[in-house]
This record gives C-alpha cells, sequence and structure tokens, in this order.
C-alpha cells in the first residue's frame, strides 16, 4: 500500500470521526427546542456535549487540513467548486458555536430563546448540507479537464444530493436522541427515546431510498464492497429501530453508530480511487494519484501523524470517560 492510498484511508477515519462525533451534536441542537420544556431542561441538554463539542469538531479542521497538505489538488477543487455551499456550512458551525457561549452570558428568557434557536439554526443546516456535499461528491460534479468546478451553486441541490441530505440529517437527528437516552436526566431521556422512535421510523425508508438512488445515479455498486456496506448501514438502522423499540437505548446508540460508520465508509470506498468525479468526462476525475502532494510530502505528513494522532485519540478518549457521567439539574454549570 503506498503513501496515496495511505493518506485516503486516513482522511476517511477523519470523516468518519467527524461524523460519528459531532452527528450527535448536531442532533442534540436540533432537539433542542423540541426536548426541553423550561430553561434548566435546555440547559441540561447543552451540558451534555458542553464539554465535548468543541474538540469533536476538531476532526472536520484535521480532515481539511489533511485533504489540503495530502490532496492539495483535490482542496483547491471542492473549497472554490462548492464556495458557497461549504461558506453555509462554516456559518452554521460559527453561529452554533457563538450560540453555546453566548447563551448564558444574560438571564433573559427571550436572550435564552433566541440563542436556542440560534443552536438549532446552525444544528440544522449543518446536518443537511454535510450530507449534500458527500453526496454531491459521489455522484459526480462537472470539473473540467483543468480541475476546475464549472458548475454553480444549484447545480449541487439536485434531487439525489438532498435525499443525501435528509438521510443525514435523519440519522444524525436520531443518533442525538440517542445519545440524550443515555446522557440526560429521566424526564427528558424518556422524552428523547419516543423522539428517536419516531425519527427512525422515518429514517428506515429515506435510507432505503438514498440507497436505491445511488444505485441509479452513481456508480458506487459497482463497487461490490460499497454497494454491500451501504446495505449493511440501512441494515443497522432497522436493527437500532428494534434496540429502540426494545428499550436497549445503549444497543441503539451503538448500532446507530455503526450505520454511520457505515455509511460513510461506503461513500468514500464507492469512490475510490478517485476523490472527485466529473460529471463531463470520466477521465477528468480527481483521483488520489493526481491530485496528491508530492511523495516526500506525503512521507513526512506521514510521519508527524503517526506521532501526534495517537495522542490526540487518548486525550479525546480521557475527556470522554472524565465527563462519562448523566448530567442531572441538580449540578448545572452555566
Amino acid at each position: 500500500m503506498d503513501l496515496n492510498i495511505l493518506w485516503f484511508i486516513l482522511i476517511t477515519v477523519l470523516f468518519v470521526g467527524f461524523f460519528f462525533l459531532e452527528g450527535f451534536d448536531f442532533g442534540v441542537g436540533i432537539l433542542l427546542p423540541f426536548l426541553g420544556k423550561n430553561d434548566a431542561e435546555r440547559r441540561v441538554i447543552i451540558n451534555t456535549i458542553g464539554p465535548v463539542w468543541d474538540g469533536n469538531e476538531v476532526w472536520m479542521i484535521t480532515a481539511g487540513g489533511a485533504m489540503f497538505a495530502a490532496f492539495p489538488n483535490w482542496y483547491a477543487t471542492l473549497f472554490s467548486g462548492f464556495y458557497l455551499a461549504l461558506f453555509l456550512v462554516l456559518f452554521a458551525l460559527i453561529i452554533r458555536g457563538v450560540a453555546f457561549e453566548f447563551r448564558s452570558s444574560d438571564s433573559s428568557p427571550r436572550w435564552r430563546r433566541s440563542w436556542d434557536r440560534m443552536i438549532f439554526t446552525g444544528s440544522f443546516l449543518s446536518a443537511l448540507l454535510w450530507g449534500v456535499a458527500m453526496t454531491n461528491i459521489v455522484k459526480g460534479v462537472p470539473i473540467d479537464a483543468k480541475m476546475q468546478y464549472v458548475g454553480t451553486f444549484f447545480t449541487l441541490l439536485n434531487p439525489y444530493a438532498l435525499v443525501g441530505g435528509l438521510t443525514t440529517l435523519l440519522v444524525f437527528t436520531l443518533h442525538g436522541a440517542l445519545y440524550l437516552n443515555l446522557k440526560a436526566t429521566s424526564e427528558i431521556a424518556d422524552r428523547s427515546s419516543q423522539i428517536a422512535k419516531k425519527v427512525a421510523l422515518i429514517g428506515i425508508p429515506v435510507v432505503l431510498l438514498f440507497a436505491a438512488l445511488t444505485y441509479f445515479q452513481t456508480d458506487l455498486f459497482a463497487n461490490p464492497g460499497a454497494g454491500i456496506t451501504l446495505l449493511a448501514a440501512g441494515a443497522a438502522l432497522i436493527l437500532t429501530n428494534i434496540m429502540i423499540r426494545s428499550q436497549k437505548g445503549g444497543w441503539a446508540f451503538i448500532t446507530n453508530s455503526l450505520t454511520i460508520l457505515l455509511f460513510t465508509v461506503a461513500l468514500f470506498w464507492g469512490l475510490f480511487p478517485r476523490v472527485m468525479i466529473s460529471s463531463l468526462n470520466p477521465q477528468w476525475s480527481l483521483t488520489i494519484y493526481n491530485a496528491s502532494s508530492s511523495p516526500y510530502t506525503l512521507k513526512i505528513m506521514t510521519i508527524v501523524a503517526l506521532t501526534l494522532v495517537p495522542i490526540v485519540l487518548l486525550y479525546q478518549g480521557w475527556s470522554y470517560w472524565v465527563f462519562r457521567k448523566r448530567v442531572t439539574e441538580k449540578e448545572l454549570h452555566y
């Protein structure tokens, strides 16, 4: 296995980690105005992710940095072509982060409700737009012979990509509900369990629709491993629904996490060895070879990554262990 393949795998792992960890953050933010009946309950909901949400976003930053260093042509084409879409994602993440910090700086109910709406809006847009972006990459976008995106923002808003966005929106919302079932007080946990049942029922047909559209709209199923993995993601979601109705919250969270893992792996596996597909001419697609940095750059990056990544993983694992207990109203910190 050469370094180009290694870095493609590492970027895949970073996106898997980001969608798994930030997925329940988005879900918690989306559910905040629906599960929190008063200010104290909404504070409990926020505090379930309070110590970890910003650390979870580091996975996205690291993935972007890895793309920039390992595959600069991929980074340039993606971030210039998807500029407006990714700007909206960035804007959503910014207002969400600001809302977390500013919400408690004033005790006015109106002030806090306003920032709660910002948390919901930022989480909702992020969960939706990441799905739209990822499915467009797999479907293919207009890229010319100079590796330049020649479409518009509205090119990205095709029916298949919107179904992909709806898929991530529902799966992340379910992820957040299952997380709250494990981390919040009994009243909120009970409500989140009821929400999880409803979201799972809606999510299953949407994921199956996404799989069907993927078969017709992309060449992902030409790779048997990627196709089977995507179907396995749907099966994991069905199993999640069974675990929820059996009141096995911990197992439901694990199986839904498996849904996110398999879904992300399937998309990247179906993409490989390409990193962006040209809908104009397959020969103009970006691959792990024509979009990569020099071998020396990849070698240096590999040494640095193997040194620092284990330290980061240990620190993040330690932080989750420290804040593993349920959040209660008696222990609220504003």
